[in-house]
């Protein structure tokens, strides 16, 4: 649901792993890679969509 609206805005993001204890990596990339909203965009849109889904994910993490 979130990576249509990244990409719309030129960005994207990729699924990197999903660790046992919740924390899920990614990697953004395009004008995501380099914004300076980029964490706002991972807390108040990826991750919050993720736990919305998957009640199980604690946070979400970019890795570089």
């Amino acid at each position: 649901k979130i990576r249509p609206q990244l990409q719309m805005d030129g960005g994207d993001i990729e699924l990197i792993s999903v660790e046992d204890d919740g924390t899920v990596k990614v990697r953004l990339l395009g004008h995501c890679a380099g914004c300076m909203h980029a964490q706002q965009t991972l807390t108040f849109g990826v991750e919050r969509a993720l736990k919305q889904f998957v009640p199980e994910v604690k946070q979400v993490v970019n890795v570089a």
